[in-house]
């Protein structure tokens, strides 16, 4: 990665975690009238007047008192709300956990929600949290919170019913695929996620899994691959990447996971109004992965900066995108501080894969579709071999027989064993690996 591009994806990663410069407005010079200034539209002076009327009949009428400060506060609610699902405004509370949520530790569900039709979506529950444990899945709608229905309120008014002391219970009333609704208790807790796993398959054959993009994600997954490298002899026949129920996170560590499989190349641009929103990032000639032969897992809980990795190694033709399509959030959002430790996450760009491609509402289609499924399987019947009938002719070419009842059984469970898509994932691996020759 050049430079330049370090250099304003720093910026971009700083304005996600909220670093982003303080936003002052202008005051407009004496005499001008309400025109453009700058070249900027003209105050819309009758909706303003509007505006004051309503508050100022709510003050006056409404059935009890209601201070200023509420209702500007809930004015810029509103204005944010309606805009897209993503942007908020972010009181001191809202504003902390949104900054612990990125450094991998904060409180509550584990749990990624974004809003359809008026409802309340699971976008992603995350590993190792209650929200997983409790069996939770991508595009559950959360109907009701404690029995309080959740039609019609705000995705942060949600978010902050779902918070709450770590051990304290809550009840969840969801609706899966459209079938009856049914409650799911939960206890909270403190959740500090670990964003990346890894392990060793089968011999030769490695699992790298992110569960979410955080600070040092990138820095991570460097460390992850020479950690199966090493567990390996030095050297893998194949990996996994599971981005699976990854809602996303930091702009900048997507960039440096891309990174870390490509030699050179556009990683992800983005395309916005503001300065600093139209940014471009490109890989570097190191390749941390050495070139391995890659099979990427993703479905519909893979969101944000989940789609930008997938994405970049699809368009490169790094690796065989494998699972369902993606959740298809296509935007950038950046954290901008107000004054009172208050900040507005607004929506400021689009991001696109490197041949051009936006995913926003759409997602990213896997190169090979792979249902969840549950694995089962079937007993092993007493079956004979031909090494099992007495006076058998030996094999010519030498080696030992090997009747029915020689073939070790391995109890040490694996993940592939009960996870079809990633069984599907390893055997697509062994099966390039076969035609390559290796």
């Amino acid at each position: 990665m050049s430079h330049q591009s370090r250099l304003t994806s720093l910026a971009m990663a700083l304005a996600l975690l909220g670093g982003a410069p303080q936003l002052l407005a202008a005051e407009e010079p004496a005499n001008l009238p309400a025109t453009a200034v700058n070249g900027k539209a003209p105050l819309p002076l009758d909706e303003l007047r509007t505006f004051a009327e309503v508050l100022d009949r709510i003050k006056s009428a409404y059935v009890e008192p209601v201070d200023d400060k509420t209702l500007l506060e809930n004015a810029i609610k509103g204005m944010l709300s309606n805009l897209d699902p993503h942007s908020a405004y972010l009181e001191p509370e809202d504003f902390q956990e949104l900054q612990e949520s990125t450094s991998g530790e904060f409180g509550g569900l584990g749990i990624e929600v974004g809003t359809e039709d008026g409802f309340v979506k699971v976008v992603s529950p995350i590993d190792d949290t209650p929200a997983s444990k409790a069996g939770i899945q991508p595009g559950d709608l959360i109907v009701k919170i404690d029995g309080q229905p959740t039609k019609g309120i705000s995705l942060i008014e949600a978010v902050d019913k779902m918070r709450g002391k770590a051990g304290s219970k809550i009840v969840l009333t969801l609706v899966r695929d459209g079938g009856q609704p049914f409650d799911v208790e939960l206890t909270r807790a403190a959740i500090k996620v670990k964003s990346v796993k890894s392990q060793i398959l089968e011999k030769g054959y490695g699992y790298l899994r992110i569960t979410q993009f955080q600070v040092n994600t990138g820095e991570e997954v460097g460390k992850a691959l020479a950690k199966l490298r090493k567990e390996n002899d030095g050297r893998l026949s194949g990996l996994v990447l599971d981005l699976r129920n990854n809602p996303g996170g930091v702009l900048q560590s997507a960039v440096e996971v891309s990174d870390h499989f490509l030699r050179k190349g556009l990683i992800v641009y983005t395309k916005g109004r503001i300065a600093n929103s139209e940014l471009r990032f490109s890989a570097d000639p190191a390749d941390a992965s050495e070139g391995v032969p890659l099979v990427v897992l993703i479905n519909g809980g893979s969101a944000s900066a989940a789609e930008i990795v997938a994405g970049a190694l699809q368009d490169h033709k790094r690796g065989v995108l494998m699972g369902t399509d993606s959740f298809g959030k296509g935007s950038v959002q950046t954290v901008l501080p107000l004054n009172n430790d208050r900040a507005l996450k607004l929506t400021t760009a689009l991001y696109y894969t490197p041949n051009g491609r936006s995913i926003q509402a759409q997602g990213i289609v896997p190169d090979i579709e792979v249902a969840r499924a549950k694995v089962t399987r079937e007993q092993d019947s007493e079956t004979f071999k031909e090494a099992d009938l007495a006076g058998h002719l030996g094999n010519g070419n030498g080696g030992a027989d090997k009747p029915s009842s020689g073939k070790a059984k391995s109890n040490q469970p694996r993940p592939q064993d009960d996870d079809f898509q990633l069984s599907q994932a390893l055997n697509l691996l062994k099966g390039l690996n076969v035609t390559r020759g290796k």
